[in-house]
C-alpha cells in the first residue's frame, strides 16, 4: 500500500506542476521558453530558500523530476560545491548536480534520433 501512496502523490503533484504550467501558457501571454525559464529559477529560489527539498522529500519523483526539481538541483549543487571547495564552487556546483540527467537527456535523443524518421515541412 505504500508503494500505491508514494506512485499517487508523485503522479498528482507532478500533474498539479503540469497544470500549473499549461494555465499560464493558456491565460498569459507568457511563451513557452519563459515558462520553463521561470519554472527552474522558482526551484531555485525555493531550494535557497530550504523551502523546496522538504516538500520534494515528501512529494517524491513529482516534485524532483519537473524543472522546478532542476532548480533545486542546482542550488543544492553550488551549496555543496562552495561548502567543499569554495568560492570556484558557484562554477563547479551546477554542473556536477546537472550532469547525470543532462548525460541521459543528451543519450534518450540521441537514440530518438536514430529511430525517428523525421519529416520536412
Amino acid at each position: 500500500m505504500e508503494l500505491v501512496w508514494t506512485l499517487a502523490k508523485a503522479f498528482i503533484i507532478g500533474g498539479l506542476i503540469c497544470v500549473m504550467a499549461q494555465l499560464l501558457l493558456n491565460f498569459t501571454k507568457l511563451t513557452m521558453a519563459r515558462i520553463l525559464v521561470m519554472l527552474v529559477v522558482a526551484g531555485a529560489v525555493l531550494g535557497a530558500l530550504g523551502l523546496y527539498q522538504p516538500f520534494a522529500d515528501w512529494a517524491g519523483a513529482g516534485a524532483t523530476v519537473p524543472l522546478l526539481g532542476f532548480g533545486n538541483a542546482m542550488v543544492k549543487g553550488v551549496q555543496e560545491a562552495v561548502d567543499k571547495d569554495g568560492l570556484i564552487g558557484v562554477l563547479t556546483g551546477p554542473f556536477t548536480a546537472a550532469a547525470a540527467g543532462t548525460s541521459a537527456a543528451v543519450l534518450c535523443g540521441l537514440i530518438a534520433s536514430f529511430v525517428a524518421k523525421p519529416k520536412e515541412r
